[in-house]
């Protein structure tokens, strides 16, 4: 892979806003059209960038905004036990082939389950496909594993979610700012940013773009959030 590539989707992204457009099943707005929509609005607004999972959605997204999609593949619901964010070449090839400028997969060194490796998907992307790639990582020592397996930038998108206790309500920005110091890598800021002065404690800290999903994109949990704090009782379907 080229130089340029990895240079030109990382400058596209640098210092800005990614919109993470993704609807889970039972989410009304599932779907390429809405998140093409969703997508559409973002840049409108500003985006830099939009992250998007499945090639339906990635196609459309890429089509309705003309910006670089961070493309993922799920295999499994989020939360899943195990690497289930783009664990394979074929999940891989499948988001590129639909549009996406960049890979995101699961970067820790869990067995993956087509028994493979991260260092050999990431040599696999690189030299196939020829886009680059970004880890998504949960801790320090999964980053500098991911760095060393090849890795063109990291993401803090797992930091929470892959041990044994609860899902934290902030986002991790001191692992965002351990990551920067760590590595040489490129560093987004990814999971639970809820409000402007999260991100720009993300930049603070040396963050190389930031990732908004659900306070941007998931109207249902923004109205849970709103609903469960007011204790206003849920309507029956």
């Amino acid at each position: 892979m080229k130089g340029d590539t990895v240079g030109t989707a990382l400058g596209a992204i640098e210092s800005g806003l990614v919109v993470s457009c993704q609807a889970a099943e039972g989410n009304p707005l599932r779907g390429p059209r809405f998140m093409a929509a969703m997508a559409q609005a973002a840049a409108v607004a500003g985006a830099t960038g939009i992250r998007a999972e499945g090639a339906d959605d990635i196609a459309a997204v890429r089509a309705a905004t003309g910006l670089p999609v961070i493309g993922i593949r799920k295999t499994g619901p989020a939360g899943s036990d195990g690497v289930y964010i783009t664990p394979t070449y074929a999940d891989a090839e499948s988001v590129v082939a639909a549009g996406a400028a960049i890979v995101a997969t699961d970067g820790t060194a869990r067995p993956r389950p087509d028994g493979g490796d991260l260092a050999t998907l990431i040599a696999q992307v690189h030299d196939r496909l020829g886009v680059p790639v970004m880890a998504d990582v949960d801790s320090v020592e999964a980053g500098r594993y991911a760095h060393e397996c090849g890795a063109d930038l990291l993401a803090s998108t797992l930091s929470g979610y892959t041990g044994p206790g609860p899902v934290p309500d902030e986002p991790d920005i001191e692992l965002v700012a351990a990551l920067v110091r760590a590595t040489p890598l490129p560093v987004v800021a990814e999971g639970r940013i809820r409000a402007p002065e999260e991100a720009r404690a993300a930049f603070a800290v040396g963050a190389h773009a930031v990732v908004v999903g659900t306070a941007i994109t998931n109207p249902m949990e923004i109205t849970r959030r709103f609903t469960t704090a007011l204790g206003t009782p849920r309507r029956e379907k």
